[in-house]
């Protein structure tokens, strides 16, 4: 059992911190701790602890955390990995709250039983473990710099959270670089206790926090970590860099779902269902949380681009649709803005081409214009250097436009393109929180993420949909397969199981000889569709398990024969229980529904284009479970194959609403069944709107022990 948990905020601000393991050595990381807790000002009590006693910095160095007078709120540890339990239980004897544990040597290394042990320790006497493994952590709020990174940090708007120490520590660096200020930056490490949904819950409410940066590299408690994701999210804009894209998650082997959830495609998707930026790479990382610090949300969709030349103008405007930037596009008014500004041979519409001939104040009263008119939400100004600017004018221009507009609450950045003077001016700008670019994209890209940001805390809330199952015939299923030491369902179970959920599937049977085979068909009525039921054969379409559109008895006397002798080819020792003999179902749009218990994120949810192509094809699209149905309907508008259900040459809508009720079931079925790893209906048929959806074949498997 664990002890109550110390409120989160005493790990952004104690009162009172200890150093277990400062030295008076230059050298050492419990000297560089205890360095730049003082220089940076720290305003609560500071207690360097180290048996050897002695002096640092002007401070008495105590020999033990029993020696201090007062509580102790937060004790970093920066000892020796043989001295971190020892000293985790001298941290509980004193009351400590919070252990940021900077040694290294713990499951990062292997030494998974001595994390474990810290942890179940501390939690069982009421403490919460940061790390190991970490480089520390910052927080403005009481302008605590418990790292071994540089000094002088930078108060700002901006939280970081990083599961790499280096790359923390350059991260940090790069913030001062780029003039970015810091609420806040904690090394997650080896993420043993504290995670980042824990610290989310403190950021979200923290005034000073107005954006979230995390660098993660693997996710261990996927759900706890999406609920976490989409509270804050509808709060403050959240971006994230993963690594491991090529990094493959674990692949069932007789699962399709298992197959096509690469570990990134499922992060991917999950991190879009929650409304977090996924950024690829650090330069868009930092130009979107500088961007979005600052930048108010627009008022409305109507963007307008305004350069003075044409190609660049094409290029942003390129950019503006691949990040799904609103252009507005009323001529009339367009022209009614700009056209005095704008020479004969310009242009009004949008980009607005002032031309090469523009002057800077000929750019003021084109901004004036945007800036003034409640019709024009945002402001992307473009510059190509022209001989009709001095550097130091257009510096002044830009300056004096983006303090006009930042107090009126409207969104502008600049990009602009020349020689040194050029680079010299977007450097000095940039220092100053401008949002100015030497990149049209980079610049075009953090007004994307603004909108996609604006378009996510606008959705209506939504309660996550679910569905009545029977659980009970469910739990019988999977109670036979279990009698059989099988990790599967056999067909009639996994068809069991199907309408205990509410899935129409085809009627069907199996028989188990010629004769019974005939008068399934016959009862069934022609055409029938004929599969192999066999234990050992997972893939029945490999081994030459099926036949179709068996249209009369001799049709099905010759595909019995055919299958059974094309089974025991394939495997000859595969134990064989029949032939089920299934309703011939009328062709229509093939898709797939699925769902999987992930590794990371536990029950995800997929859709996509389905039949014997679904591997090679890959178009899918996953989120994970619990989900709302708008979110269901949006992962099946992402797939590339949703025009075929929008119905296509002269066909007819098809049944879009059964295929996401057919989501939310899989998905409610999964979450429900711990027993359940991968329940897979392929393919499901989807018929005209309003006539449904049925499945033809249904993949169901266990884990490998009753949970």
């Amino acid at each position: 059992m664990h002890a109550g948990s110390p409120d989160i905020s005493l790990l952004f601000e104690p009162k009172s911190v200890a150093v277990v393991g400062a030295s008076p050595n230059r050298g050492k990381i419990g000297y560089k701790i205890i360095e730049n807790i003082l220089e940076d000002g720290y305003k609560g009590r500071l207690y360097p602890v180290n048996p050897k006693g002695g002096e640092v910095l002007g401070h008495e160095i105590y020999t033990s955390l029993s020696a201090i007078p007062d509580d102790i709120d937060m004790a970093v540890l920066t000892i020796p990995e043989k001295q971190v339990f020892p000293a985790v239980q001298e941290c509980a004897a004193r009351g400590v709250k919070y252990l940021p544990i900077i040694t290294s040597g713990f499951s990062e290394v292997g030494n998974i039983e001595g994390e474990r042990q810290i942890v179940t320790y501390a939690r069982e006497h009421g403490m919460r473990v940061l790390g190991p493994n970490i480089f520390g952590l910052y927080s403005s709020r009481v302008s605590l710099n418990a790292t071994f990174g540089p000094r002088g940090i930078k108060h700002g708007k901006v939280a970081i959270l990083t599961q790499s120490g280096a790359l923390g520590i350059a991260m940090v660096g790069k913030t001062a670089v780029e003039n970015i200020g810091l609420s806040a930056i904690l090394s997650m490490g080896n993420k043993s206790d504290i995670d980042e949904a824990d610290v989310l819950e403190y950021l979200v409410r923290q005034d000073e926090t107005r954006i979230i940066l995390m660098y993660v590299e693997g996710v261990q408690k996927g759900e706890k970590f999406v609920q976490a994701l989409k509270a804050a999210t509808k709060v403050k804009p959240v971006v994230v860099i993963k690594s491991g894209r090529s990094k493959r998650g674990a692949v069932a082997a007789a699962s399709h779902t298992g197959s096509l959830a690469g570990a990134d495609e499922v992060f991917d998707a999950i991190m879009r269902q929650c409304g977090v930026m996924r950024a690829e790479s650090l330069k868009d990382a930092f130009n979107w949380c500088k961007f979005l610090a600052e930048s108010p949300l627009p008022e409305g969709d109507n963007g307008v681009i305004v350069t003075n030349g044409g190609g660049i103008g094409v290029m942003a405007t390129d950019a503006c649709e691949k990040h799904n930037v609103p252009l507005y596009d009323d001529a009339k008014t367009l022209k009614e803005i700009f056209s005095p500004v704008t020479p004969a041979f310009g242009s009004t519409k949008n980009p607005v081409d002032i031309t090469g001939q523009a002057t800077g104040e000929d750019y003021t009263t084109a901004l004036s214009a945007g800036l003034t008119r409640t019709d024009l939400h945002t402001v992307m100004a473009l510059y190509c250097e022209t001989a009709l600017f001095t550097p130091e004018s257009l510096t002044a221009m830009i300056r004096e436009n983006s303090r006009r507009y930042r107090e009126a609450g409207k969104p502008i950045l600049f990009s602009i393109i020349g020689g040194k003077a050029i680079e010299d001016s977007i450097s000095v700008l940039r220092k100053e929180g401008i949002p100015v670019f030497d990149d049209v994209y980079d610049a075009v890209s953090c007004m994307g993420t603004l909108y996609r940001y604006r378009r996510h805390v606008r959705e209506p809330l939504e309660a996550d949909a679910v569905a009545d199952i029977d659980l009970k015939r469910v739990e019988q299923a999977i109670a036979s397969a279990r009698a059989d030491n099988r990790t599967f369902l056999l067909p009639l179970e996994a068809h069991q199981v199907a309408r205990a959920v509410g899935i129409p599937m085809p009627k069907s049977g199996v028989a188990r000889s010629l004769d019974e085979a005939v008068r399934m068909a016959e009862g069934i009525g022609y055409p029938v569709v004929m599969k192999i039921v066999s234990k050992d054969i997972i893939h029945k379409s490999d081994a030459g398990g099926v036949a179709l559109d068996l249209d009369d008895k001799s049709e099905v006397i010759d595909a019995y024969q055919a299958i059974l002798h094309n089974a025991r080819r394939y495997n000859a020792k595969a134990r064989i229980d029949g032939v089920e003999v299934s309703e011939m179902i009328k062709r229509s749009t093939e898709t797939i529904v699925a769902a999987r218990r992930d590794a990371a994120f536990g029950p995800v949810v997929m859709f996509g284009l389905g039949g014997i192509y679904v591997e090679v094809m890959k178009d899918v699209a996953f989120r994970a479970f619990p989900l709302t149905l708008h979110e269901a309907r949006t992962m099946v508008k992402e797939t590339r194959s949703y025009p075929l259900l929008l119905g296509v040459r002269g066909e007819k809508r098809k049944d879009i609403d059964g295929v996401v009720d057919a989501i939310v079931k899989m998905g409610t079925l999964i979450s429900l069944c711990p027993d359940i790893t991968d329940i897979e209906l392929n393919p499901v048929v989807v018929y005209e709107h309003g006539q449904g959806v049925k499945a033809l074949d249904v993949r169901i498997l266990l884990g490998t022990s009753k949970r």
